[in-house]
């Protein structure tokens, strides 16, 4: 039987590690949320039954990820992707607005945010042409110059919804990819050099105030920190709503200590952090399951990261190891930031954690992703299937048990 066709075990561990996270999610969205869905929809399993509707979903498009060839998407990734470019077009015109914003297009009461898919389907793409060996990307015109533009249409796009940080993710998840690729450390100095000016601008563009406010607010709260300006702290926490859930997100993390204040007693998620089941969902986990808890849940993740390298570097093509590397890099980008935003190493973002945090569009294209890192898995030597099992007892031609 020949490579192509050799089909073994699903990595079980990242498949394993999956469904502890979705496990957890359970408890923290439903105690995390039950105080506000009481409140606003008189049921405090409102947000839990939502939260679990869409996880079944998601564990459906996991199995789905799992049985398609991923080797299948190989002729499609450019059209998918040119789809998800009019996706992201529709969404600025006719999108319905949630927090001042249009990400998400409602087609008969189905919400969806294009972004959360179009991002995949970008390092699909981008894993194709990596992959052409008639594609040289160390050229700057015909090769590296493509790819980038490809990159610099889905993070614009996404940008100017406007989604600064969910573009940024992108935009860098991209560069990060063909830099792994092979293309010429130059090149991208070259273009960050181009796309510099326009990443400033589009923080300080008046007409969306609150993404300079976010840079000039974390600036100042280091300087405070460091000072240890207590006063000015307190007073810009009582001002500013994004840095009073920063900060009130960290106060969570020094309630829980080491161990934690234990399941369903955080005080922050009633009074102090809105929708707490949302982005910030970590810092109740951080609450009610202590450093024990937040440092278990990154391990999670680390797990997730060196074996989606251990299946790219074992897959059977370049398409299979660079599709591979691209979803580990979104996957485990998005872990990282949502840990710093909530710990305030960084400045706030609307970024999910993956697996954890309250939402659809996100937990079903990442579990779906994740499902094609399994079918990624499953064509390589990592879990080999034993073809013949020796039955105890029987005797071979030698006359030999």
């Amino acid at each position: 039987m020949s490579n192509s066709k050799k089909y073994n075990y699903i990595d079980f561990t990242i498949f394993l590690v999956v469904f502890i996270l979705m496990a957890i999610s359970v408890l923290v969205v439903y105690t995390a949320s039950s105080s506000y869905a009481l409140t606003k929809h008189q049921d405090s399993e409102h947000f839990l039954t939502l939260h679990l509707i869409k996880i079944i979903v998601a564990v459906g498009f996991l199995i789905l990820g799992i049985a398609v060839d991923y080797k299948n998407y190989l002729k499609f990734t450019k059209v998918a992707l040119i789809v998800g470019i009019f996706l992201l077009v529709y969404v600025l015109f006719f999108g319905t607005k949630v927090y001042d914003t249009y990400r998400f297009i409602n087609i008969y009461g189905f919400k969806f945010q294009p972004s959360e898919i179009v991002k995949f389907l970008l390092i699909a793409h981008l894993a194709k042409l990596l992959a052409d060996k008639s594609y040289n990307v160390r050229d700057f015109k015909t090769g590296f110059l493509p790819l980038m533009i490809w990159i610099a249409v889905v993070a614009g796009l996404v940008m100017i919804q406007p989604s600064f940080s969910m573009g940024s993710v992108i935009l860098c998840s991209g560069i990060l990819l063909i830099y792994l690729g092979g293309v010429r450390f130059k090149h991208l100095l070259i273009s960050f050099s181009v796309i510099l000016p326009y990443l400033v601008y589009n923080i300080y563009d008046k007409a969306y105030e609150y993404k300079a406010n976010r840079f000039t607010v974390y600036i100042k709260n280091f300087e405070n920190m460091i000072n240890l300006n207590i006063g000015e702290i307190i007073e810009s926490v009582k001002n500013t709503k994004i840095l009073g859930q920063v900060w009130q997100g960290i106060i969570a993390f020094g309630n829980g200590g080491i161990l934690g204040v234990g399941l369903g007693n955080s005080r922050q998620r009633d009074f102090y952090i809105p929708e707490a089941y949302n982005d910030f969902v970590f810092s109740i986990v951080g609450e009610e399951y202590g450093v024990i808890g937040t440092v278990g849940i990154m391990l999670l993740f680390l797990i997730i990261f060196l074996r989606g390298l251990k299946i790219a570097n074992y897959a059977k093509d370049e398409f299979g190891r660079y599709l591979a590397l691209g979803i580990t890099i979104l996957i485990t980008f998005f872990a990282l930031i949502n840990a710093g935003v909530t710990l305030g190493i960084i400045p706030a973002t609307g970024l999910p954690m993956p697996f954890i945090s309250y939402g659809g569009s996100s937990f079903i294209a990442s579990a779906y992703a994740i499902g094609v890192l399994l079918n990624i898995s499953k064509q390589t030597d990592l879990n080999p299937r034993i073809s013949h099992i020796p039955v105890v007892g029987t005797v071979n031609a030698e006359g030999k048990f």
